[in-house]
């Protein structure tokens, strides 16, 4: 459903079967238009090749960590793939080498979690809010017996999110449609305030009385005064004022090691942005200032993963005001193959491009040519002083859903 809705909103059909062939699998994935109680929809299905084959939670690991897919996006993708694992090792008392990810031998799962990662990715959803989730009521037949709902899984997953029974008997919530609202949404309550620009309706198997969708709103939001331009004298008419939050620690007795491994756990969790600075400390020691960028709703969390990560005794945090101009990304054609690019600009036109240096990487290694030829080439396909030449999604400007 998430899919679909994703597809419904505006991400092409075409980019969702990309991330498929980057991921290698024997799935054929169909989205097909379709109708929930006279509400139009986008229907996605995963049909795997060998339905009988099922996979353990090592095996779908290493098919994702071998897969072409852009190595920022496969770190969030085996984060939650992780997650899923490790709440089924914990609920069914089996070690997680042994976990099973059910229903089309796991790749439907492994298909949902990256294809979804990049779907809101694509759509340039930089804040995703949530209205509480229908999880369903009764009970359904798991692989263990017949269980209430939700299942255990999904029990586990739910914790801290707003909920609700329903008045329609089933299961309404997989685990991995808790796992991934878990990772995407960063608020949860009403529709806000905002300009909409698309909506998609993802639509569910069954078609009970009630419909069976999950729409999805994205457009640009409003503050209580109209749209959020703050800061126009510094960054022009298309830039916007944030309120973000800054965490940060000083360390100095740290294996400097480890630095790589908390920066890459705290971007998977939605930082920001995250920094780690040289620095003298108390006695002359030398340390280390690692500050995290990061929005309100992700504080308690990135502040766990500061104190278990490090060896840090305490994490400052106050509030920051951020100006940031409109950035998109389009993808543009080089003779490399397609780069996603980011765009920023004001009310004057374009003020810098910048390709994704990932997806420059994995063209240069696949047509072996240097990473700058790459580079090159997608900054000239995507000029800097003309139109971009492919439809636009919005990487920066806020966006809800």
């Amino acid at each position: 459903m998430l899919l679909g809705a994703l597809v419904g909103a505006g991400w092409p059909e075409a980019a969702l079967q990309r991330v498929v062939a980057d991921l290698g699998v024997p799935v054929r994935v169909t989205a097909t238009r379709a109708e929930r109680r006279g509400v139009p929809a986008v229907r996605v299905e995963v049909v795997e090749d060998d339905p009988a084959h099922e996979r353990l939670y090592p095996q779908l690991a290493a098919i994702l960590d071998g897969c072409r897919v852009a190595a920022p996006l496969r770190a969030r993708a085996a984060s939650v793939l992780r997650r899923l694992a490790e709440v089924e090792s914990q609920v069914h008392d089996v070690p997680v080498e042994r976990v099973h990810l059910h229903e089309l031998g796991g790749l439907d799962t492994l298909v949902d979690v990256v294809g979804v990662l990049a779907g809101v990715e694509a759509l340039g959803l930089d804040r995703v809010v949530a209205s509480p989730v229908n999880i369903g009521r009764g009970w359904v037949r798991i692989r263990h017996g017949l269980v209430p709902v939700p299942a255990p899984a999904t029990q586990a997953l739910i914790e801290g999110m707003p909920v609700y029974a329903g008045e329609v008997e089933g299961e309404w919530l997989t685990p991995t449609g808790a796992a991934l609202l878990q990772t995407v949404v960063t608020a949860w309550g009403p529709l806000p305030p905002m300009r909409i620009e698309q909506i998609g309706a993802g639509a569910g198997r069954d078609d009970p009385e009630r419909a069976n969708v999950l729409r999805l709103f994205v457009g640009e939001a409003l503050d209580a005064d109209g749209p959020q331009t703050a800061g126009a004298g510094i960054f022009g008419d298309a830039s916007r004022t944030e309120r973000l939050v800054m965490l940060e620690t000083s360390i100095d007795d740290m294996n400097p090691q480890l630095y790589p491994y908390v920066t890459a756990r705290l971007i998977d969790a939605g930082a920001l942005d995250v920094t780690t600075l040289p620095a003298v400390m108390k006695k002359g020691r030398p340390g280390h200032l690692l500050r995290v960028l990061a929005s309100p709703e992700r504080v308690p969390e990135l502040t766990g993963i500061m104190i278990a990560e490090t060896t840090t005794l305490g994490v400052r945090a106050y509030e920051v005001t951020r100006l940031a101009v409109t950035r998109r990304i389009v993808d543009v054609e080089t003779e490399y193959g397609t780069v996603p690019v980011k765009v920023a600009r004001d009310g004057a036109g374009v003020l810098n491009v910048a390709p994704e240096f990932e997806a420059c990487r994995a063209l240069a290694e696949r047509r072996g040519v240097p990473v700058k030829h790459v580079i090159a080439a997608a900054q000239r396909a995507a000029g800097t002083s003309s139109a971009p030449r492919s439809p636009e999604r919005s990487a920066g400007g806020t966006r809800s859903t």
